[in-house]
């Protein structure tokens, strides 16, 4: 914009940047996945990762049926404050919280480079780097202008907030009445060992979080889900699947098993199929709506903060 006063362009150049993120380095899996880590401005590092979900389905005429359908794993700090024993992410420490276009702006790359037309088929989830309700200013933007028409165009439906269970932020949340699912990072049934493996739950116990999750505005056709992340001879066993069906009651739930992905250094191992499917098929037997997340990327970094810390680990 030429026509513009120098002193003007100086300011612009200086004061904002029209793509606050770049392509640092991309890891491809042989399921489809792809996880990005994006530099940006300030040289800090973000992960993101692109899920094929379902591929393109067609007729016997070759005539395409349904489009691809997608997920995307977006973060929402550089870091975390939460200090999840199990997670990578937290090896780092906190740096900084993401800004709205830094948080959109994963999004917008990952279609780009993928060439994803449209965003229809497009699932987000705030289940990337950080702790989105710890950053609730930034991601309740980025989230209206997901589903603003013209933003993004992502019904608030197919964006899911997950988070370690900040239970006023839940409540915060949930005034906002932004039409998001919510995912609640629960991972053990007790108050002893959530604390050991989750600190936040010495400041946010497992009753408090679902006493604000039974005041979280749902739709009626949605559930709140409940991330479970099983590691082995740990909080595997029956013993675990009776009180999580207990600590459900009254709930509209979803439970979403999830393998622990092994990385280096941690303490804490995969549970067998067997333990998985187990545990699984009690919850389901006392009526609980339960599945077993497929782990993708395993033959790629597929532990949140990784990549980040490999990329770190060689500059």
């Amino acid at each position: 914009m030429n026509n513009l006063p120098n002193d003007l362009i100086a300011s612009l150049k200086e004061e904002y940047t029209l793509s606050p993120l770049s392509i640092a380095k991309v890891e491809n899996s042989k399921d489809g996945s792809r996880k990005y880590l994006f530099k940006l401005h300030d040289n800090f590092t973000v992960e993101t990762v692109l899920i094929l979900m379902k591929d393109k389905q067609y007729d016997e005429d070759g005539k395409i049926t349904s489009k691809e359908k997608y997920t995307i794993c977006i973060s929402s700090q550089v870091g975390c404050k939460m200090g999840c024993a199990f997670c990578f992410t937290t090896k780092e420490g906190f740096k900084r919280n993401l800004s709205a276009g830094e948080i959109v702006e994963q999004v917008r790359l990952v279609q780009a480079d993928n060439g994803i037309p449209s965003t229809d088929g497009v699932n987000i989830v705030f289940m990337g780097m950080g702790e989105p309700l710890d950053n609730l200013d930034n991601v309740s933007k980025s989230i209206r202008i997901f589903k603003e028409e013209d933003g993004l165009a992502i019904s608030s439906r197919r964006q899911t907030v997950s988070t370690s269970g900040l239970a006023t932020k839940i409540e915060k949340l949930g005034l906002m009445d932004l039409g998001v699912l919510l995912a609640i990072s629960l991972h053990a049934v007790n108050d002893k060992l959530r604390s050991e493996i989750m600190p936040v739950n010495k400041a946010y116990n497992i009753s408090s979080v679902i006493e604000a999750v039974k005041r979280f505005p749902i739709d009626a056709r949605k559930r709140i889900m409940f991330e479970y992340l099983v590691m082995g001879d740990l909080n595997d066993s029956e013993q675990s699947a009776k009180e999580l069906v207990k600590l459900l009651d009254g709930i509209k739930a979803k439970v979403n098993l999830i393998y622990f992905n092994p990385h280096p250094g941690s303490k804490f191992n995969r549970p067998t199929v067997e333990k998985m499917t187990s545990f699984r098929d009690f919850l389901q037997n006392k009526g609980l709506t339960a599945t077993i997340r497929e782990s993708k990327g395993l033959d790629i970094s597929a532990a949140c903060g990784q990549l980040r810390e490999k990329h770190l680990n060689k500059s």
